[in-house]
Formats: structure tokens, C-alpha cells, sequence
């Protein structure tokens, strides 16, 4: 381009008004307009005869547009790109600029900035997303017991694990009337406070926590270690930490006879996560206890004492129980049956507050709900207010929601 060319070009520019649109439908333009707009002597936009507004047809090499190094769009395209090449650059093919020097028209392409490693939005990075704990369900449990017992091998599979590997299973826990603990914080949680039901704590060579391992040793609790594949046998996930307690199945029954007291009937909730989240709820709110009827998920299940940290035991219970023979026993004894249910025309603050002294809440089945019979036997049925998006609530929100409410009522009635 020859310099009187640039130098019409710059006139042009800078004699616009900035930020005025000028739409070509509105504003006709002459030959002589294009000429001076085109910036290019000789050259006319009408090839052909041809005139403003007319079209060839599509893939004419003819009709082509040229960009201001004299070649065209086509030949650009295909021509293999060089290093040094400054696609922003109007005067040429310049060596590429620092970054952050942008000249006006500069234009980088969407995709240079995600090799640049520019983040990318709406997408949480890998590194931050939380890991999804994998556990297995009780037939592979089954099945890895069933394959270790028909193993004849006794260096690989010793009679004492294999009495360690039917912990792992409903029927294993029933015959051996232990259960497992299973994690850092379960473990520790046996040991500071279940001394007297733990029988002995396995880990692996790895495992490095120096304040557990003396712990345990502080509290003369007999201690093992396991190989890796042992320990991958035993535990209920598929990463473990490396470290489980073997503890005596028991309980301690809640005290029925106290002036006040708060109860949590469980009716067929099936889900181990949620029973493990009913425990640690109600050892935060000062429940007296939790009476599991039949149906409902062993408290010693791994998943249950895992969801609840090991804190289970600190909470009275009684399993295994026929709730109707329950709810008649705490009616006798001065207690509220307190049924949830998505009908109810009351919340629970507004029970008469000389019934709520003693209460039992009567939660339900992640699926069906609560028994419609156990419903009909109830003293009192009761709704959390909500909106009306939103139907029902998992039962282990809708227990927490409740024992907030009753703890506070309880402080109340004081």
C-alpha cells in the first residue's frame, strides 16, 4: 500500500464520528464513495459489470475477498501458518507482540486462549472436585466371603482372617456378635470412648498416624498389622485408610421413666447413610434414645457406624423391635406419638406444650414413607413448613429439622 494510501485511510478514520454506526441500507453509496472507502487506486468493486448488491454463485473463485496484503481468503486459509506470523497485525506479518500490547482491531481467536491455559468457566478444575467415596453393597460382600472360605489356601487366607472377613457380612456380624469400625475417625472414636467393647485394632504397614497408634497403645488395646490386599478384603470401600477396630456388638437401652425425654422411632429406613446421620442427629440435639423397628438397617452395618462416625454407641437404642408393641410401651409411659406426615394441619410448635414434655417422633421409609398404620396409632401428626415447590424432605433432614425444633422446646419448657 503506498504511503498517500495509508494516509487516506488514517483521514477517513479519524474524520468518523467514534461510535456511530453507519448501516449501508440507509446510506446509499456511490462509486466514488467506495473508491475512497476501498483505500485502493485502480481497483474498482464493480468486476464484471457487475453491480452493488449482486451475487455469484457459491464456490465462484472469482468472488473472492482479499485481505490487505494482497492475498485472499482462500489462500490465507490453506497457506501453513509460521511462527512469528501476527494475525492482529493490519501492516503486514509482523514478530508477536508481549502480551497485553493490544493496537486497535486486534482480534485474538476464541481457541488461542484456551491453549494459553485461560480458564475455562462453569467448569469446576479437577483438582477441587470431591471425591465420591465407592462402597460396595452387601452381595459383593457376600460373594468375596463366600470365595475366601472355599479357599484352601492357609497362608493366603488364614482361619483367623477369614473370621475377620465375615464381619463384614449381616450374617458373619450375628454369628461372631462383633462388628467392625472402620477409618480414622471411627477408630478413634471407639478407642476414647468404647474402650471396654474393643477387642483389637488391625492397620497396615503404611499407615503413619503417630497420635492414634499411641493412643491405642495408651489404652493397652492389642494391636495388628495387615498387608494391604488383608486390609482391601476387609474394608467396605474400595479406598481405605488403612486402619479398622474389631468391637463387641452392644448397646446401652434408652431410660424411659425421665420426667422429659425426646425418642426417635425408626420405621424400615433401609438407606445405611441416612440411619447413620439419624444417630449423629440426635446425639446433637440431646436425644434420649432411637428405637429401630423391624425393616430397618442394622446399626452395626460398616455404612452406619462410617455415617455416623462412630458416634452410634453414644446414643441409646434398642433394634430389631415391634413398633407396635413400642408405641403402646411409651404411651404407658407419659410419652406423645408424634407422626410426620405431608397431610398434617399443624407444625410441632403448635401441640399443646404439656404433651410435648415427653415426645417420640415416628419417621419413616426413604421410599413409602411412614406406615399409614403406624400414622393412625400416632397421638399427633405434624408438617414442616415449607414451600410449596418442594414436597417431602429425605428423612434425614426432615429428622434433623424436627430435633432442632424439640430441643428448643425442650429448653423452653425449663
Amino acid at each position: 500500500m503506498s504511503e498517500e494510501n495509508k494516509n487516506r485511510t488514517v483521514k477517513v478514520t479519524l474524520d468518523r464520528k467514534f461510535g456511530v454506526s453507519e448501516k449501508p441500507e440507509r446510506r446509499p453509496r456511490r462509486d466514488d464513495d467506495r473508491e475512497e472507502r476501498g483505500g485502493r487506486e485502480g481497483r474498482s468493486f464493480d468486476r464484471g459489470e457487475r453491480k452493488f448488491g449482486d451475487r455469484k454463485p457459491f464456490g465462484d473463485r472469482d468472488d473472492r475477498r482479499f485481505n490487505r496484503d494482497g492475498d485472499s481468503r482462500f489462500d490465507r486459509e490453506r497457506r501453513p501458518r509460521r511462527d512469528g506470523d501476527d494475525r492482529g497485525s493490519f501492516g503486514g506479518r509482523e514478530g508477536r507482540r508481549p502480551f497485553g500490547d493490544k493496537r486497535f482491531g486486534d482480534r485474538r481467536p476464541r481457541r488461542e486462549f484456551a491453549s494459553a491455559g485461560a480458564p475455562i468457566y462453569r467448569q469446576r478444575p479437577e483438582e477441587q472436585k470431591e471425591e465420591v467415596e465407592e462402597v460396595l453393597d452387601e452381595a459383593a460382600l457376600e460373594a468375596r466371603v463366600a470365595q475366601a472360605e472355599a479357599s484352601e489356601d492357609s497362608n493366603f487366607n488364614p482361619p483367623w482372617f477369614k473370621k475377620l472377613l465375615a464381619l463384614t457380612t449381616e450374617k458373619g456380624r450375628e454369628r461372631e456378635g462383633r462388628f467392625l469400625g472402620e477409618g480414622v475417625h471411627v477408630v478413634q472414636e471407639l478407642v476414647s470412648h468404647h474402650r471396654e467393647l474393643v477387642i483389637g485394632v488391625y492397620m497396615t504397614e503404611g499407615f503413619n498416624d503417630e497420635a492414634l497408634i499411641e493412643q491405642i497403645n495408651e489404652a493397652e488395646i492389642k494391636l495388628n498389622i495387615l498387608t494391604e490386599e488383608q486390609m482391601k478384603k476387609i474394608s467396605s470401600t474400595v479406598t481405605t485408610q488403612g486402619i479398622v477396630a474389631v468391637a463387641r456388638i452392644a448397646s446401652k437401652k434408652p431410660v424411659y421413666e425421665s420426667s422429659r425425654s425426646v425418642i426417635t422411632l425408626v420405621d424400615a429406613v433401609q438407606d445405611p447413610g441416612n440411619l447413620g446421620t439419624l444417630f449423629r442427629t440426635s446425639l446433637g440435639f440431646g436425644s434420649d434414645g432411637m428405637i429401630l423397628g423391624r425393616g430397618t438397617v442394622s446399626p452395626f452395618n460398616p455404612k452406619v457406624v462410617r455415617g455416623s462416625s462412630g458416634t452410634f454407641l453414644r446414643v441409646p437404642f434398642e433394634f430389631d423391635v415391634d413398633l407396635v408393641d413400642q408405641i403402646n410401651f411409651l404411651r404407658s409411659k407419659g410419652y406423645t406419638i408424634i407422626a410426620t406426615d405431608l397431610h398434617a394441619k399443624q407444625s410441632l410448635r403448635q401441640i399443646p406444650q404439656n404433651k410435648l414434655r415427653k415426645m417420640a417422633f415416628l419417621v419413616g421409609n426413604e421410599g413409602a414413607g411412614t406406615n399409614p398404620y403406624f400414622i393412625e396409632l400416632a397421638d399427633e401428626t405434624v408438617k414442616i413448613p415449607m414451600s410449596s415447590e418442594l414436597e417431602s424432605l429425605n428423612v434425614a433432614v426432615a429428622h434433623g429439622i424436627l430435633s432442632y425444633e424439640a430441643a428448643q422446646i425442650q429448653e423452653d419448657l425449663k
